[in-house]
């Protein structure tokens, strides 16, 4: 699974590919962005749909810093995302 490490307001945030899959396919796909680890870890999620048929990888990959801060800037924290489960576990 592809990773990326991004810094937004002095944070480091990973990047990964949510593993989500949607109605739309390989049209759409979901991210996660996570800081930290174990019960004090952050997690936001978003969507977004790469230009062309691209895996998941291979889009993320493709994808600069100032359109990573973008999706962060869309995304949503984990307790009402539900590619957490709305925050469980």
């Amino acid at each position: 699974m592809a990773r990326r490490t991004i810094t937004i307001g002095g944070e480091v945030w990973e990047v990964y590919p949510s593993g989500r899959v949607t109605v739309y396919g390989r049209d759409e796909f979901g991210l996660l962005f996570q800081q930290g680890t174990g019960p004090e870890r952050r997690r936001r999620f978003t969507r977004y749909a790469p230009v062309g048929s691209r895996s998941p990888d291979a889009s993320l990959a493709e994808l600069s810093d100032r359109q990573l801060r973008e999706l962060f800037g869309q995304s949503q924290p984990a307790w009402t995302a539900p590619e957490s489960a709305y925050g469980a576990g």
